[in-house]
């Protein structure tokens, strides 16, 4: 086997159908031994042996930089699984003449889906009642219907109008806030464009679906949960660092806010605030998942799959799948 003809996949549950289709295009797949889907930027002796031979790397959210890149020089592409890249230096892939892509639209359903369950978990105290039956209280606890209620969405891209689409049958008014969103998809989704400031005011479930940025990092802080409406439940599966944690807590001891489903928390890639993910997973009115909103079976295997169709045509020097490109620095 040439070395370019080998790929690494460090993303997890990669399954056999999307190896397959790899070693069926001639290439050698690198899986065992190697871990890197996290946020330790350590690489480990294997890895080191696999990546400066291989020519893919097919990756979850592994912290990736200028340095790593221009260690090993023969890795072209960098396929993530997902779709979000802030960890990767997509300039410094652009500079060095490499590719780098994502898998859009393979886990909008399932993190569409997860959003709605967060959404009812919450309002129906659904844990808070389960952990009362575990310690035999059998005390009642009543929660709020999410039927009727105003949802408010920050962000309205793919995922946010897949949410929209579920809630319609809860007779829900929903309102939204994009700076870039189209009027006319905002209408066909049933959902009024308004400011940041009447979608906080107004929402009863707040949910987030913004990308993370400079101007979107701590979106969610003490001055914007002061304006939120009291008693309204935030919902995050986009990105931990979009809430500040520590406001977050305040209010919901406060009871201010009546409650909070988390998919993703600070602490994900900022260990030093483990000990407010460890206080907000105490408060009986907050649902909490490992980032697993976009991981289903059905969702993974799309995914999965994409990723290595990505490889495939990078390496092959074939087009590469539409809306899969993030930064692409080859010569042509």
């Amino acid at each position: 086997m040439s070395a370019g003809r080998e790929v690494l996949v460090t993303a997890r549950f990669f399954d056999a159908q999307a190896i397959e289709a790899l070693r069926a295009r001639g290439f050698a797949v690198h899986t065992g031994g190697v871990a890197f889907d996290g946020v330790d930027s350590s690489i480990t002796e294997s890895m080191h042996a696999a990546l400066e031979r291989c020519g893919a790397w097919i990756m979850g959210i592994p912290p990736v930089s200028r340095a790593v890149l221009e260690r090993y020089p023969r890795l072209q592409i960098l396929a993530r699984r997902g779709v979000g890249y802030d960890t990767v230096d997509a300039e410094a892939v652009k500079d060095l003449g490499r590719v780098l892509t994502i898998t859009p639209g393979c886990n909008e359903p399932t993190v569409a889906d997860h959003t709605v369950g967060l959404m009812l978990a919450v309002g129906k105290r659904f844990f808070e009642s389960h952990r009362r039956m575990e310690t035999g209280i059998k005390a009642v606890v009543v929660g709020n219907e999410l039927f009727g209620k105003t949802v408010g969405l920050v962000g309205l891209g793919r995922i946010a109008r897949l949410v929209a689409r579920r809630l319609q049958g809860f007779d829900v008014r929903l309102i939204a806030y994009d700076p870039y969103a189209d009027a006319g998809v905002a209408r066909e989704a049933g959902v009024e464009l308004t400011t940041l400031d009447e979608v906080l005011g107004q929402s009863d479930f707040l949910s987030l679906h913004a990308p993370l940025s400079d101007g979107t990092r701590h979106l969610i802080n003490a001055r914007t949960i002061a304006s939120m409406k009291s008693g309204a439940v935030l919902v995050n599966t986009a990105r931990g660092e979009l809430v500040d944690d520590a406001a977050l807590l305040a209010a919901l001891k406060a009871g201010k806010l009546a409650g909070a489903g988390l998919d993703v928390l600070g602490s994900e890639r900022d260990p030093s605030l483990e000990g407010l993910t460890r206080e907000l997973l105490a408060l009986p009115n907050v649902v909490c998942t490992q980032h697993t909103g976009g991981s289903s079976h059905e969702g993974l295997a799309r995914a999965n799959m994409l990723a290595a169709q990505c490889v495939i045509s990078a390496l092959d020097d074939r087009p590469l799948p539409p809306g899969c490109v993030v930064a692409d620095g080859r010569k042509r």
